[in-house]
């Protein structure tokens, strides 16, 4: 029997990587999305096109009545969720003074409280199996902060808090809990950087380059393998080296 995963924010860059990826190992793909219904239903035709098993579901992570949904569904139409990936996040750059309350109102509410919602909501369906993956995607500014992403960098370091406390709770139950820390990987939140500033910080990257959506792709698939079994509480940085 396959395996089942959900991927939330899967509509493109991180998560439609990791979305394409599990596909093609054979897994039974939960194409979590809210807004970008075109993106994820090209995404879908593709891989279903393929003969993948793959299955839209539109919720706001930052609804916990619609992320329980997505749950019930999930278990009705696949019969367990194996794993759980937790990638939506949104990010809007601007000094403290500068940003609107309902944008950083926003930042919280999808980066940290809907990743709440999504192990929330899962957590009975994986201690009654005895097992499960939870796989957070933080951020090396929730490591290290970054200026003029005070929002941001509070959010996803909350994960990380998120991440290392859920791994004790839910550890008897033989379920794990880890993070992923991207550095600066080539997505479209990323594409308001100038080549200058790509440049710039490419210099501190001991690997000399951003990284791509495949690396944490493939670090997911890792984190949710047997191989990681005694793995979890842990934020693996994938950042090329960048000292954080």
């Amino acid at each position: 029997m396959s395996k089942t995963i959900i991927v939330t924010g899967a509509s493109k860059g991180i998560g439609a990587a990791i979305a394409i990826l599990f596909a093609g190992k054979g897994y039974n793909v939960v194409l979590n999305f809210n807004r970008s219904y075109q993106s994820v239903k090209l995404l879908s035709s593709s891989l279903s096109g393929q003969g993948f098993s793959v299955f839209p579901f539109k919720a706001d992570v930052s609804n916990k009545l619609e992320t329980d949904l997505m749950i019930k569904e999930t278990v009705q139409k696949f019969g367990s969720v194996d794993i759980l990936i937790n990638n939506a996040g949104i990010s809007l750059s601007a000094p403290i003074n500068d940003m609107d309350i309902h944008d950083s109102d926003r930042i919280f509410d999808v980066n940290l409280k809907g990743v709440y919602n999504c192990c929330k909501s899962v957590a009975d369906t994986m201690i009654h199996q005895k097992s499960g993956r939870i796989i957070n995607i933080t951020s090396m500014w929730g490591q290290v902060g970054a200026s003029c992403e005070v929002a941001y960098s509070a959010s996803k370091a909350g994960v990380i808090g998120l991440t290392k406390a859920l791994a004790k709770e839910l550890a008897p139950s033989g379920i794990t809990v880890n993070a992923i820390a991207p550095g600066l990987i080539d997505t479209s939140m990323n594409s308001n950087l100038t080549v200058e500033e790509i440049k710039d910080f490419v210099s501190d990257v001991p690997l000399g380059c951003i990284g791509t959506v495949d690396d944490i792709a493939a670090a997911a698939f890792f984190l949710a393998s047997d191989d990681a079994g005694y793995i979890t509480g842990q934020v693996l940085g994938v950042n090329g080296g960048y000292v954080v």
